[in-house]
């Protein structure tokens, strides 16, 4: 809308609206000038010579000025004043075209009723009056001076004799009063047509407003969107649903929900409402994730039923999230009550294994007796080993933390476990490539990677490949190639002592996951390349 529109609440006509406005006018210009030519001709053919010639005249202006107008239209801009001088043409060619057809006699004064429609069409209600208003002048002087005789007569038009002056306040009362009703009319209808035209092009703006509203919270809303049909087929699946399950729409549209999601219990021949449900969901690509979802009916403005509208979220996440928190917080309740036993097993072991060495010093023992003493001291020695890893588990020391290279701590790693004869068969790959520095403490980290490698070594058997890496963003892994650790171990590999080897106290990967927690980081198990276990460390930088 331009600014003349905005400042007279009105549109201007259009380029096309004067296009259809100059085609309408070369029709009427040829059906009536013709029709007054046929007219003046069958009136009498010597006398209607020369007002034939004057029509055929009125003709050709009438087209060449046609003609200019469509070329000028092409290039103009303001269209108002372009179509205000149209209707003074038009107010021209009707009061020529009635004085060459005999004045009042003449059977063309309604053309004045098309200009003062095509007035109210193109520009506004005061604008038609006004036309309306200047017809009547018109039509009114070409009477009064028709009556009074101060016409000039043309060679060949047919003017009366005399007129009477009823005949003439008669015409031009009946024409006066149609020009200003169709005025009032015309502009009446024509400010309606604009003002339902208006509304019309707001309502379709609001529409399109609202779809691209639609469209972009679809897009972009985090939970995904599915939308049933009565009989159970798939009609929508919106971008989040699209990522979360790994179809496409065109991939699930029109299918039966039972054969894409078995678990959402939301259809079995009839809608199903669900509140806050919960399942599992297999993707596209084999991957299992939970899911919860809210099944609730899709209606239209008169409530009926058009469908059903499933929301569903992927819950893995929290899941995970929650397992971790009850894993953490049940390590810490294990912690604090073992810290306190630990201190009362240690005195009573200490003083058993003094006891046994010093008896094992008397001369009068036996070496089966001997044997037997050192097997206890052993065992107590063992036990003083794992009561100490423990209490560094249950009460680990406060974090002092420094810039370490990880690479290089890894490569310290890695000649240790080399040099180790029981690992000779291992192959390790390491996966970073120059320094990378994070924020630790030396001692505790390195204890966490070497339990890290060990446990890989000794899960491989010795034989295998151990993949070793890091990442400045604060990722480092370690990865073996042997059997991994099934889905029911997974959430219990971090308890203490919980071990699936023949030897060991357990308290390796507890002790791991307890170091990398106090460094306000996280470990999670993956599935490493070669279906081995891949523990991955993500530091908070």
């Amino acid at each position: 809308m331009n600014e003349a529109s905005r400042t007279t609440g009105r549109p201007e006509p259009t380029r096309l609206q004067l296009s259809w406005f100059l085609l309408f006018r070369v029709v009427v210009i040829t059906l009536f000038l013709g029709g007054a030519i046929f007219y003046q001709l069958g009136w009498r053919s010597v006398q209607a010579q020369p007002a034939v010639d004057y029509l055929f005249l009125l003709v050709a202006f009438s087209y060449g000025q046609a003609l200019v107008s469509a070329a000028v239209l092409r290039k103009i801009q303001r269209f108002k004043v372009f179509t205000q001088m149209q209707i003074v043409w038009d107010l021209f060619f009707v009061t020529c075209l009635i004085y060459l057809s005999g004045g009042i006699e003449s059977l063309f004064s309604f053309l004045y009723i098309l200009v003062i429609i095509s007035s109210a069409l193109l520009l506004s209600r005061r604008d038609a009056l006004l036309v309306a208003s200047a017809a009547s002048i018109l039509y009114g002087a070409i009477l009064d001076l028709q009556y009074f005789e101060l016409l000039p007569l043309l060679e060949g038009v047919p003017f009366p004799a005399q007129i009477d002056a009823g005949t003439v306040f008669f015409a031009i009362f009946v024409n006066v009063i149609a020009f200003f009703l169709t005025a009032l009319l015309s502009g009446a209808l024509s400010e309606r047509l604009r003002r339902s035209e208006q509304a019309l092009e707001r309502r379709q703006i609001d529409y399109e407003e609202l779809e691209n509203l639609n469209r972009t919270l679809l897009a972009n809303i985090n939970s995904g969107l599915l939308i049933i049909n009565p009989q159970g087929r798939i009609r929508s699946l919106n971008a989040a649903g699209c990522k979360i399950t790994g179809y496409a729409l065109e991939d699930v549209y029109d299918r039966d929900v039972r054969e894409v999601f078995p678990s959402m219990e939301v259809y079995d021949g009839e809608f199903r409402l669900v509140s806050r449900g919960e399942g599992q969901l297999m993707d596209r690509f084999g991957n299992l994730h939970i899911v919860g979802y809210d099944a609730t009916y899709l209606r239209d403005r008169d409530e009926q039923v058009l469908g059903l509208l499933v929301t569903f979220q992927d819950l893995s996440h929290v899941k995970e999230m929650e397992e971790r928190l009850k894993r953490t917080d049940r390590l810490a309740a294990v912690g604090r009550l073992a810290s306190g036993m630990a201190h009362e097993i240690r005195n009573p072991l200490a003083s058993i294994s003094g006891s046994v060495q010093m008896l094992m010093e008397a001369p009068s023992v036996s070496d089966d007796d001997k044997r037997l003493m050192r097997i206890v001291v052993r065992e107590a020695d063992r036990l003083s080993v794992l009561l100490t890893d423990f209490l560094h588990y249950a009460r680990p020391n406060l974090p002092r933390l420094e810039k370490v290279d990880v690479a290089a701590l890894l490569d310290e790693l890695a000649q240790l476990l080399m040099a180790d004869g029981r690992f000779s068969a291992i192959e390790i790959h390491k996966d970073y490539q120059g320094a990378v520095w994070v924020e630790v403490d030396r001692q505790q980290f390195r204890q966490a990677l070497w339990n890290l490698v060990i446990n890989g070594a000794e899960a491989m058997g010795g034989r295998g490949v151990l993949y070793l890496g890091a990442r400045a963003e604060g990722r480092i892994w370690v990865e073996d190639s042997g059997p991994g650790i099934g889905d029911d171990l997974r959430q219990k590999i971090f308890e203490p002592f919980f071990t699936t080897k023949d030897s060991g106290t357990g308290l390796g990967l507890a002790m791991v996951h307890a170091i990398v927690t106090a460094h306000g980081g996280d470990i999670e198990l993956h599935q490493g390349r070669q279906g081995g276990a891949k523990f991955v460390i993500r530091l908070a930088l």
